[in-house]
């Protein structure tokens, strides 16, 4: 089955506090390459990729410009200006989807080890329902807790999923969830968030571990071993 075309949002608006690096994540050094081109990298090859929007602050915008160009070729791409929130950088973004796409998939700066199966998978679950997104079981137990850091509950651990990116909707889809959002102040840390705020369905992909967010130092040795283990 051929997959339909999307639109890639790439958000590099982030800075890296919790890295403990002055850098923005995305445009750390991992092995040679910034972390912003590991990413972009995994979905090169992907024939049902016709556009790629990245938003960022102002003073890497040029650099990001000459990663796309080098990376895509023969794919429509552009820099948009990154915004306070998460969620305003995506929507900066959204602005800028070609009208002839019909799904938008989003995707973290800083998750580089994303598999191109997984992706086409999520994209075609959501041809399917609209909406689907990439995630993991929870393997630890998981405490909800007060502001006194009580242990309140402990939610049954085979319900619970961790959400990863890429995240892919039906660009109509993403529209309303944005505008509801807009209207009811919502404000969320992924775009699943918004779709669930919105009252829309969205299917959880079963995706890999390896599909790391790199947040905290210790993430980024992680990721040198696996940067070393595909490249041998």
């Amino acid at each position: 089955m051929e997959s339909p075309s999307f639109t890639l949002i790439i958000p590099a608006a982030g800075i890296g506090r919790r890295m403990g690096s002055d850098t923005p994540k995305p445009y750390l050094m991992l092995k040679g390459k910034s972390v912003l081109e590991h990413t972009l990298s995994c979905f090169q090859d992907l024939d049902s990729l016709k556009q790629v929007i990245v938003s960022t602050s102002v003073s890497y915008h040029d650099q990001t410009s000459e990663i796309l160009n080098r990376l895509f070729d023969e794919v429509e791409t552009a820099v948009v200006e990154g915004g306070e929130r998460r969620q305003d950088s995506i929507y900066n973004a959204f602005q800028k989807v070609s009208p002839s796409i019909q799904y938008v998939a989003v995707h973290d700066a800083v998750r580089p080890f994303i598999r191109a199966g997984r992706i086409t998978e999520c994209l075609n679950v959501t041809a399917e329902t609209g909406a689907a997104i990439v995630g993991v079981p929870v393997k630890d137990t998981i405490k909800r807790v007060d502001a006194e850091n009580i242990i309140k509950q402990t939610p049954d651990r085979s319900e619970l999923w961790q959400a990863q990116t890429p995240q892919i909707f039906r660009k109509d889809l993403y529209g309303r969830a944005y505008n509801y959002a807009k209207d009811h102040d919502v404000e969320v840390t992924d775009d699943a968030s918004l779709f669930e705020a919105a009252g829309i369905d969205v299917r959880i992909v079963e995706g890999d571990r390896e599909n790391l967010k790199l947040t905290y130092p210790v993430d980024f040795r992680i990721a040198e071993m696996l940067v070393d283990s595909i490249n041998p």
